[in-house]
């Protein structure tokens, strides 16, 4: 099982979306992380097949996907941003009207819709009016319209957005059940979606894939190490414009910060752990709260 990209390029007029970009995934969870605009969500349209690469090849066990068609659409889930349905559908309307969509068997439809509620949590509501679920409730659906064809390749874009910090554990724990025996990309700018159930992370930036790995490997490849110092008060706005700063915890009279940096910033400063959040901010800088829309 390997869905494959080689030399993959998008092009927007001048803008080059998604650059050369290479990889193969086989079975497990991939996590596809950077900012927003990184190029994200016109990858994962690509692999899709909604919209056609400028170059560059997609296969699928070796066969070209857009040369497959409907053989390769039938093996594969997607979950985009934001995806329609008819707001006065009940939820187990919904799933069956797009179970009838993916051409399955009424019968079959049935029993895979009564799994996958179970299996997300909606079984209660399961007759509610999908215009009356919460984001966290419409996000799970979501996900079960996704698993109905049970897809060999599972695509799952920024798919936390919006949720609660329990909804996100929820989500977290589901993906891994859901991962035996398929190929599953998620992509998000949110560290922890992809930290503990990933087993290679993707970052990437501008288009490009620029590190790639399992969350240690990932780490270990930033050159910078992380620190931890106490600043005093009238000391932090000078600190914070001379290095990538991760945290700042206010204590009396300073602050203790959290510095990305070669060398010790500051007399006294201890050496911490690194973690897959610094990694991120060396990467994107300010840029990894800012929103700059998804390409």
């Amino acid at each position: 099982m390997e869905l494959k990209f080689t030399n993959l390029t998008k092009q927007f007029g001048d803008v080059a979306a998604v650059q050369n970009v290479s990889h193969t995934l086989r079975n497990g969870v991939y996590g596809l992380l950077g900012v927003n605009g990184a190029g994200k969500t016109t990858l994962m349209r690509m692999l899709t097949t909604l919209i056609s690469p400028t170059s560059g090849t997609i296969t699928w066990n070796g066969k070209d996907i857009f040369q497959m068609d409907g053989e390769y659409r039938r093996l594969l889930g997607y979950l985009p941003q934001d995806y329609g349905f008819y707001p006065d559908f009940t939820v187990q309307d919904y799933l069956q009207y797009i179970a009838a969509l993916k051409g399955i068997r009424e019968s079959v439809a049935r029993q895979r819709v009564k799994t996958l509620l179970s299996q997300v949590g909606m079984v209660k509501a399961r007759g509610k009016k999908m215009k009356t679920l919460s984001g966290g409730m419409k996000r799970r659906v979501g996900i079960a319209q996704a698993m109905l064809n049970d897809p060999k390749i599972l695509i799952l874009d920024e798919p936390t957005a919006g949720l609660d910090p329990s909804e996100r554990i929820r989500f977290r724990n589901l993906i891994s059940e859901l991962s035996e025996d398929r190929v599953v990309l998620l992509s998000t700018h949110i560290v922890s979606d992809v930290e503990y159930i990933a087993g290679e992370i993707l970052l990437m930036k501008d288009g490009q894939i620029t590190v790639s790995g399992t969350a240690e490997e990932v780490i270990a490849s930033m050159p910078l190490k992380v620190w931890r110092c106490g600043v005093k008060k009238e000391s932090i706005d000078k600190v914070l414009r001379s290095y990538q700063v991760s945290n700042v915890k206010t204590i009396p009279g300073g602050a203790e910060l959290r510095i990305l940096s070669a060398t010790p910033p500051t007399p006294g400063a201890v050496e911490e752990t690194a973690t897959l959040e610094d990694v991120f901010l060396y990467h994107f800088g300010e840029r990894a709260g800012d929103d700059h829309g998804a390409l």
